[in-house]
């Protein structure tokens, strides 16, 4: 089928002018109708985003407690840990004084009663 105008350039040249500004109209009217939603689009977005930026913070906020929740039950566990340590060096030592104490009070009861010995050998033989 045959167009019956002839299609000169300017013809087409205009044409296309027509089709550019028919498309760039249809745009901004299309626009200028969905402005609303877009802003009320928008405005949603920011919402989400902004629960999202609270909720990120409280999670940070928890994981710094727990954090330090771990360290102070770490030290507590370490205080305890020394507190332990000392309690049993110090029984170590009181058992090793117990100990020496009473190699020493065996050792004189051995040395008495060897004194004792030698003194009823004397007595004996005088």
């Amino acid at each position: 089928m045959k167009h019956a105008r002839n299609n000169e350039l300017s013809d087409r040249r205009s044409a296309a002018a027509e089709a550019k500004a028919a498309l760039l109209n249809a745009y901004r009217t299309a626009k200028d109708t969905a402005e609303p939603t877009r802003l009320a689009k928008q405005a949603e977005r920011q919402a989400i985003a902004a629960a999202r930026e609270e909720r990120r913070a409280a999670r940070e906020q928890a994981k710094l407690e727990e954090l330090e929740r771990a360290r102070s039950a770490e030290a507590e566990r370490q205080a305890a840990a020394e507190v332990a340590e000392r309690a049993e060096i110090e029984a170590r030592e009181a058992a090793d004084k117990d100990r020496i104490a009473r190699v020493i009070a065996d050792e004189a009861a051995r040395k008495a009663a060897r004194d004792l010995r030698y003194a009823n050998r004397k007595a004996r033989k005088s």
